[in-house]
């Protein structure tokens, strides 16, 4: 049943007092009409005028149990505000921060046992990074640097940002942290068509062997990687390449790190995506799904091998963040795993998986969709000029095809933010055009979505890419 809501009590106009006041992120904000979100419901949103949108996008990768969950997970918020609204972890501890780290030992890889609570993505990839650096410091070694891959995104903090595999997303704020070296991504859509997969395994682990004995293997202190990397469009990894990096991690004494903030807590199918291709981590970072963005709330979830340097007598880690760990973070926290256990959320991506990859694969039929890939729920459209020659919209071609000429970056431009971006958002879809690697659509809804949802996604994509096909044809 679709709730009535009052007005604003303030009387205010949010649109034109977002424009005067409020600082939106990653926004180009001349002449933007703001939309206003005002409340949500299942796999759905609606905006101040009571138009509805599918979020297919999951707010940011986040919303895993979709917007119906408010009044469950606000009456647990509610009790922890009149116990105790706030206390810290520096030196202390509460019971929610207590009883959050022990059901992640719980639900994680046996190769991490400990929790170390932040605010949100970024901050966990930047005390990841701390971490590393720090561990090998207390051993005796002079380490610094890392190793991420290239178009892969980590966050925006300067160190997560030095991470980055975007140069575009890094270049307005270089100088950078030194030092990160980025290795080739596991996108084999433009690979050579008759490279085997264990080829294409050797290729990148040659690769990544080959950067860190360029670098010095004694000055590398972590290898950061996404069990599917999602900025480029859900690379996910050809057989055997973690196990190889794991190998190549551990002969040269460097930590291994999965950013599970997208798709950590169901996403593909299991709690954590490293027990789904057997990672082996050091350390995972974490976030989004934790509390299915209800609150606020990161972790960096390590191993004893990692935490044994700074369990000695005068020992300690040289990091905090005031809000990591906050009480009613952790609360809400646990009260969302509790909710994703007893639901069957997890179980039902993994049921539901093949359901929603086949109804996505229908669009394969379009000339301007080349390539479909990704698992569970996060999956992305790769967009093309030329299916047959692989050739982008941007006119980025294969190393290994010889294709004519694609659209210019000006003119996927204007398709992709002129065009695909509002209309899709015209018709009632929420989900992302992204170019920061090759020209792709990301899907990525709530978990709790299934084949109404499936459908109605699938149906506005078809319309809106045929459209955008005769507009470049």
């Amino acid at each position: 049943m679709t709730k009535a809501y009052p007005p604003s009590m303030t009387g205010i106009d949010h649109g034109a007092a977002a424009r005067d006041h409020l600082w939106l992120h990653f926004t180009r904000m001349q002449d933007y009409e703001v939309p206003v979100i005002v409340r949500g419901e299942g796999c759905y949103l609606y905006d101040d005028r009571g138009k509805r949108y599918l979020d297919a996008l999951a707010g940011l990768f986040a919303v895993n149990i979709g917007y119906s969950y408010g009044d469950e997970i606000g009456q647990v918020a509610h009790e922890q505000m009149r116990e105790l609204p706030y206390y810290t972890n520096w030196s202390y501890a509460h019971p929610r921060s207590i009883e959050l780290a022990t059901r992640l030992n719980e639900l994680s890889p046996d190769t991490v046992n400990r929790a170390f609570f932040v605010s949100g993505g970024s901050e966990a990839v930047e005390s990841a990074w701390k971490i590393a650096r720090q561990y090998h410091m207390a051993r005796g070694e002079r380490r610094w640097k890392a190793v991420a891959r290239r178009t892969a995104y980590h966050g925006t903090t300067m160190g997560a940002l030095s991470i980055n595999g975007v140069p575009a997303l890094r270049a307005p704020f270089e100088p950078l942290v030194p030092d990160v070296l980025h290795v080739r991504n596991t996108n084999r859509y433009h690979r050579p068509f008759d490279e085997t997969e264990d080829e294409f395994t050797g290729f990148l682990l040659d690769d990544l062997e080959s950067a860190i004995e360029q670098a010095g293997p004694e000055t590398v202190a972590m290898v950061i990687m996404e069990p599917i990397q999602n900025a480029g469009g859900s690379f996910t990894p050809p057989v055997g390449y973690f196990q190889g990096v794991r190998e190549i991690c551990d002969r040269y004494g460097i930590l291994l790190c999965a950013d599970e903030v997208i798709t950590g807590f169901g996403r593909v199918g299991a709690w954590f995506a490293s027990e789904k291709y057997d990672i082996q981590p050091d350390l995972i970072t974490c976030a989004k799904g934790l509390s299915s963005a209800y609150a606020p709330i990161g972790a960096v979830l390590a191993g004893e091998r990692v935490f044994e340097p700074f369990a000695q007598k005068t020992a300690m880690l040289s990091h905090g963040i005031t809000f990591g760990g906050h009480p009613v973070s952790c609360a809400v926290a646990l009260k969302n795993l509790e909710i994703m256990e007893r639901d069957g959320i997890v179980t039902g991506v993994a049921a539901y998986e093949d359901v929603f990859r086949a109804q996505l694969a229908t669009l394969l039929e379009l000339d301007i969709v080349g390539d479909l890939r990704g698992a569970g729920y996060m999956w992305a459209l790769e967009l093309v000029k030329d299916k047959e020659r692989r050739t982008t919209l941007a006119g980025v071609e294969s190393e290994y095809t010889r294709a004519r000429a694609g659209f210019s970056s000006e003119e996927a431009e204007t398709l992709l933010r002129g065009f695909l971006s509002p209309e899709l958002f015209e018709r009632g879809l929420i989900c992302r055009a992204d170019d920061r690697g090759d020209p792709v659509i990301q899907i990525s809804p709530p978990l709790v979505a299934r084949e109404e949802e499936f459908s109605q996604i699938v149906g506005i994509l078809g319309d809106v890419l045929t459209e955008a096909w005769k507009r470049i044809s």
